[in-house]
């Protein structure tokens, strides 16, 4: 097979593929209840003949061309979307009011569906596993659930993507080795005795004693942690229902931790607590800290994603293949990474004349539709050559 196949046929089923993906991108539902999308995916699939596994983590799907070897590849594709009332004017806007596709799960979709579509019309030289997955966007991760019911079973290498607005539309981007950071979330309780405050001398105050605490985390980041290993801590709420003259009896702090290596992190939990926990008993008031452990780090195999980048510029030309950056953001695509090799590559789908530059997780997040063709034709290239 040729490289020019792949693409040739890409650009044949390129209107099946919008049609597939704005269905998607109007009904999206939320982690774990992606009931319609499941049943729409599984009809698609009886229409074409091809069998399948659904119920699988609720809604997963599992679907598998059969080849001449032994030898599986895998393609994952997440299915969820998020609650955000979506703000743009197209005819193919969320149906569902206050849930969008603003991560690009629908292109996801859309180009696994592609490369199903390319790859049953050729004789394979090993069978190719379609795993469409639930709750991406949700812990404990869809992934760590399929895994559980055996969906990787078997799999010697896996492929995803997802969707980039910072590269255009007929660009992917990768990035060999690790690429994602782990992801933890931390919810703190401070605990103290509220009261006037006119008299601060009678409370204990939980304002003043989170305040200090929340500067003094930022050290486990710039003075604890190794500093060749990319570590972020950052606070998003803080939370006291006192009033101008009224000192609250609680206060609490919800934050993320993020890094990539599993020995730090592990410590810097302790380290969170510590701290914590110390600067209350400073104050005279308690912490209570919960540490919920979320997404490990995404590590793209390396001997993999090199044959991967070969095999992308081959199909689409050198200057059209990046490398990335590492990212601190997480995915639960992480959680295969850690199981069997992998590679998760970047899909540009930014345009500025389609408007389309918006960040992923924002009301006004669209794709370059063209995006579609690259997608399918090199997922499936991929996972023809692996």
């Amino acid at each position: 097979m040729k490289a020019s196949d792949f693409l040739n046929a890409a650009t044949r089923i390129h209107p099946r593929l919008i049609e597939i993906r704005r269905h998607l991108h109007m009904y999206p539902e939320l982690s774990f209840q992606e009931k319609e999308t499941s049943k729409y995916i599984t009809h698609l699939l009886e229409e074409l003949g091809i069998s399948y596994t659904s119920g699988i983590a609720g809604t997963g799907i599992i679907a598998e061309l059969p080849g001449k070897t032994s030898k599986i590849i895998g393609i994952r594709a997440d299915m969820d979307a998020l609650p955000i009332f979506e703000k743009n004017t197209h005819e193919y806007v969320s149906k569902n009011p206050g849930i969008m596709h603003a991560c690009g799960h629908d292109v996801h979709m859309a180009c696994a569906l592609g490369a199903l579509l390319l790859l049953r019309e050729w004789e394979l030289p090993h069978h190719i596993r379609f795993i469409f997955q639930p709750g991406e966007e949700k812990l404990p991760g869809g992934a760590t659930l399929m895994i559980e019911e055996g969906a990787i079973l078997g799999i010697e290498k896996m492929l995803a993507l997802h969707v980039y607005p910072h590269l255009s539309a007929g660009q992917v981007g990768f990035k060999p080795g690790k690429y994602m950071a782990s992801s933890d979330e931390i919810y703190i309780k401070v605990i103290g005795k509220g009261g006037h405050g006119a008299l601060p001398h009678l409370n204990q105050d939980p304002v003043v004693a989170a305040s200090q605490m929340v500067i003094a985390l930022q050290q486990v980041v710039s003075r604890l942690a190794p500093p060749f290993v990319p570590s972020v801590l950052s606070f998003g709420k803080f939370m006291a229902e006192g009033s101008t003259n009224v000192i609250p009896d609680l206060v609490e702090l919800e934050g993320t931790f993020r890094t990539m290596d599993e020995s730090w992190r592990t410590k810097a939990h302790d380290l969170i607590r510590q701290i914590a926990q110390h600067t209350a008993l400073a104050w005279g008031v308690r912490a209570d800290v919960e540490i919920v452990k979320g997404y490990p780090t995404l590590i793209n195999d390396e001997a993999f994603t090199n044959h991967c980048v070969g095999l992308a510029k081959e199909l689409l030309g050198e200057e059209q293949v990046k490398t990335l950056e590492i990212r601190m953001t997480a995915e639960d695509f992480a959680f295969y990474s850690q199981q069997i090799p992998c590679c998760f590559f970047r899909l540009g789908t930014g345009s500025e004349e389609k408007n389309t530059l918006h960040s992923v997780h924002t009301p006004y997040f669209d794709v370059d539709e063209e995006a579609l063709i690259t997608g399918s034709a090199l997922l499936s290239w991929l996972a023809y050559y692996a």
